[in-house]
């Protein structure tokens, strides 16, 4: 089973709210996830992005690969992806 970090899309039509979930790479987008580790609302200005920082850096470090859209938010709130296996 390989997990991922990726966006799992929430919100009404044209008002989306994401959640950052460790998911089977396999399962559907937003469907079936293991662990919420954050939130990513693009409608504020600027984006909020509130990520726990503990439950990401232990997916990261038991093997978790993020999406790049992942990578990218977790760069903008400072986190670094530790020993990069990617």
């Amino acid at each position: 089973m390989a997990v991922r970090l990726r966006l799992a899309r929430l919100g009404a039509k044209k008002r989306p709210f994401y959640r950052i979930v460790a998911s089977d790479s396999e399962s559907p987008r937003d469907w079936r996830f293991i662990e919420v580790v954050g939130t990513y609302d693009p409608n504020h200005d600027p984006a909020k992005i509130d990520i726990k920082e503990a439950k990401v850096k232990k997916w990261l470090d038991d093997g978790a690969l993020p999406t790049e859209t992942v990578a990218s938010l977790l760069k903008k709130a400072g986190i670094s992806r530790g020993s990069d296996k990617a």
